[in-house]
C-alpha cells in the first residue's frame, strides 16, 4: 500500500510541472510611477518688528565764517569720526513695502572745525581764527523703502541736532580767547539713503549716507574782549555735514 502512495503522488507532482511549463508566463507588474516633487515653499523675509543696533562711519563737514566788520573768513572743510547707536521700528504691507522711524545718537569728535586766520579791523588789526567745533549728533527720522525678501533699499528724512563746544575765536597775534554764549547746539533738517540685507533671522546689516544742513549761528564779542577795540558780531554758515556709516541691527519680531 505505501508503495501506491509514493507511486501516486510522483505521479502527480509530474503531471503539475508537465502543466505548469504549458502555461503562459505571469504578466509582468505595471510600472511604478515616479515619485511627484513637491518644492517647499520658503517664505519671503520680512522686515517688521523694532529694533537696536550700532553703527560707525564718518562725518565730513566744515564752516564759512564772516563778521559785522565785513571780514570774510575763507571756508574750510573737515573730517571726523563717528560711533553711536540707533533704535526704531520696521512695518512692512503690500508686499514689499516697509515703513518706519529711527532714532541715531552719534559722537562727532571734531576739534579742527577751525576758519584760517584772517586780519579783523575790529580787532585792532590782528588775526583772529574762528571755531565751530561739533561734538555729537542725534536725530529722528521716517523711513521708507521696498524690500526684496532679504534686502532692504529705503530713504529716511527728519530732524538732526548737533551739539558743539562752544563757537568762539583765539586771536592769534596776542594769544587771547573768547567763547560765545548762547545755545550749545545747531539743529537744521536731515535726508538720506541706504540699503539693509538680513543675514541672519534677527541680525542685520547696512550702509548709510546722510546729509544734513544746519541752521547759521552767530555770536557777538564786546569791546575789551580778546583784543577787541570794538563790539563785533561773527556769522557761522554752511554748517553742513556729509556722513558715511556702517551699521549692525537686532531685530525683534512683532
Amino acid at each position: 500500500m505505501k508503495r501506491i502512495f509514493v507511486a501516486a503522488a510522483l505521479c502527480t507532482a509530474a503531471f503539475g510541472q508537465a502543466l505548469a511549463a504549458d502555461l503562459p508566463p505571469p504578466p509582468a507588474p505595471p510600472p511604478r510611477a515616479p515619485a511627484a516633487y513637491v518644492p517647499i515653499a520658503v517664505p519671503l523675509y520680512n522686515w517688521t518688528g523694532f529694533y537696536i543696533g550700532g553703527n560707525v562711519g564718518g562725518g565730513f563737514g566744515g564752516i564759512s565764517v564772516s563778521d559785522s566788520a565785513g571780514s570774510s573768513f575763507a571756508s574750510t572743510t573737515s573730517q571726523s569720526f563717528l560711533g553711536g547707536g540707533q533704535v526704531g521700528v520696521n512695518y512692512q504691507f503690500w508686499g514689499g513695502v516697509v515703513i518706519g522711524a529711527e532714532a541715531d545718537f552719534d559722537w562727532l569728535p571734531n576739534s579742527s572745525n577751525t576758519g584760517n586766520g584772517t586780519v579783523v579791523p575790529a580787532a585792532g588789526g590782528n588775526t583772529i581764527q574762528v571755531t565751530g567745533n561739533n561734538r555729537w549728533l542725534t536725530d529722528v527720522a521716517a523711513r521708507l523703502g521696498y524690500g526684496w525678501d532679504r534686502v532692504l533699499f529705503y530713504g529716511k528724512g527728519g530732524w538732526a541736532w548737533v551739539g558743539s563746544s562752544g563757537n568762539g575765536l583765539t586771536n592769534t597775534t596776542t594769544g587771547a580767547t573768547f567763547t560765545g554764549t548762547g545755545s550749545s547746539y545747531n539743529q537744521g533738517w536731515l535726508a538720506g539713503a541706504g540699503v539693509e540685507w538680513a543675514f541672519f533671522p534677527n541680525w542685520t546689516a547696512k550702509v548709510e549716507y546722510d546729509y544734513i544742513s544746519l541752521n547759521n549761528t552767530t555770536f557777538t564779542v564786546p569791546a575789551g574782549a580778546a583784543g577787541f577795540t570794538v563790539t563785533d558780531t561773527f556769522n557761522i554758515s554752511n554748517r553742513n555735514i556729509s556722513i558715511v556709516q556702517v551699521g549692525m541691527n537686532y531685530k525683534f519680531g512683532w
